[in-house]
């Protein structure tokens, strides 16, 4: 097991943490964001040791900025990328290194609307697109994603079902085929796991 870095304060409970985020949400949309604290003590203070109270799980996307949408500062939020928000060996290892170590409450799978992993995975479903390079094997985990959305969505909105359900899917991965590291703080009520989208012309984060 990896060092600790994390300092010694107690976390929030997990429903605690999912409010907090909320409530940055909220104001982000409304124009009146948080201003989170990026100053030299708290700098000083995060060279000590961290205790971040939630890991996202999201898209690598520019538009999506994790803090900025709640409303979040330095040492708050241990963020995990990746195209189309779906995770790896090192991606699981970093998820599992935030719960075991520095004791996070709360994992948040963020996709968001017009997700270009997404989209490309549904091309390859619709039109049999082929991707070149290392972009082919990075979306093939979101495929079946789009197939379960296409049971049930229309051609218009199909990359939009498939963002939620490739959130889903990406949850019921962390709280039922994780590791017991994951699972058994979930069974305790220490850890809880959601999903959520974000709109990317309101700023809203919709919860799954």
């Amino acid at each position: 097991m990896p060092t600790s870095t994390a300092v010694t304060a107690s976390q929030p409970s997990p429903d605690e943490a999912l409010r907090r985020l909320m409530e940055g949400n909220a104001a982000f949309v409304a124009d009146q964001p948080k201003l989170p604290d990026i100053s030299r003590e708290r700098r000083l203070e995060l060279a000590e040791g961290q205790q971040p109270f939630a890991t996202l799980v999201g898209c690598s996307d520019s538009r999506v900025g994790p803090e900025q949408l709640f409303g979040a500062g330095l040492g708050e939020l241990f963020i995990v990328r990746t195209a189309g928000n779906n995770v790896d060996t090192a991606g699981m290892g970093s998820i599992e290194y935030s719960v075991t170590v520095l004791k996070v409450p709360l994992i948040v799978v963020l996709g968001h609307e017009k997700c270009g992993a997404v989209a490309a995975a549904t091309e390859v479903v619709t039109k049999d697109v082929r991707f070149p390079g290392s972009i082919g094997r990075m979306i093939e985990p979101i495929v079946p994603a789009v197939i379960a959305a296409q049971r049930n969505s229309d051609d218009d909105n199909l990359v939009d079902r498939a963002v939620e359900e490739n959130v889903r899917r990406m949850v019921e991965r962390l709280n039922q085929f994780s590791e017991p590291m994951l699972l058994d703080p979930q069974r305790r009520g220490e850890l809880k796991v959601v999903g959520a989208v974000y709109k990317l012309a309101t700023g809203e984060v919709h919860w799954l």
